[in-house]
C-alpha cells in the first residue's frame, strides 16, 4: 500500500505524455499531408521554415515536460516519487499552452498563412507576466508621498475611530 500515490502519478504522467506525443505526431502528419499532398503547388521554402519552427516549439516544451514527469527511484529500485503533477499550473501549464498553441497554429496555417501571427500570443503573454513581476518590485508611489489636507484629516479620523474602545451590549438574564 505504500507509495500508491506515487505509482498512480507515474501511470498518469506516462499516459499524459503518450497523449501529448500522439497530438504532436498527428498535427505534424496532418500538416504534411495537407500542405504537401493537397496544396503542393503553393508549398514554398517558407513552409519548410514554419515546419522547423513548429517542430522546435513542440520538442523543447515536450522534453521539459518529459523531464518533469520522470519518476524518482531509490538505490534499490523502489519508487520514491511518481514525478511532477502535470495538472498543476505554473511553468507546467505554460509549457502545455505552448504545445497547444503550436498545434493550433500549425493546423490552421494550412488554411491561411495569417494564422502564423497567433504565435505572437506567446511572447505577448510572457511580456505581460514579466511586466507584472517588475511592477511588483517597483514602488507604487503611495509610500512616503505627500498627502493633501483632506486625505490626512480623513486618515486621522479613521485612526481615532479605530483607537476608541468599543462597548458591546450584552443581555443579562
Amino acid at each position: 500500500m505504500a507509495n500508491q500515490g506515487a505509482k498512480k502519478r507515474k501511470e498518469e504522467n506516462a499516459r499524459h505524455m503518450k497523449t501529448l506525443l500522439r497530438l504532436i505526431i498527428a498535427s505534424n502528419v496532418i500538416y504534411l499531408v495537407v500542405r504537401i499532398g493537397v496544396f503542393y503547388s503553393s508549398f514554398t521554402w517558407k513552409h519548410w521554415v514554419g515546419l522547423i519552427l513548429t517542430s522546435l516549439a513542440y520538442v523543447i516544451p515536450y522534453q521539459q515536460l518529459a523531464a518533469m514527469a520522470q519518476p524518482a527511484y531509490s538505490d534499490d529500485g523502489e519508487l520514491l516519487d511518481g514525478g511532477f503533477d502535470m495538472s498543476t499550473g505554473g511553468i507546467c501549464g505554460y509549457l502545455h499552452d505552448v504545445i497547444y498553441i503550436t498545434c493550433f497554429v500549425q493546423l490552421s496555417s494550412t488554411i491561411s498563412e495569417k494564422f502564423w501571427y497567433i504565435y505572437l500570443v506567446i511572447p505577448g503573454f510572457a511580456a505581460y507576466q514579466l511586466f507584472g513581476l517588475i511592477r511588483g518590485f517597483m514602488s507604487h508611489g503611495s509610500e512616503g508621498g505627500e498627502e493633501d489636507d483632506k486625505t490626512r484629516k480623513k486618515r486621522e479620523k479613521m485612526e481615532k475611530r479605530a483607537s476608541r474602545t468599543k462597548f458591546v451590549k450584552t443581555r443579562t438574564r
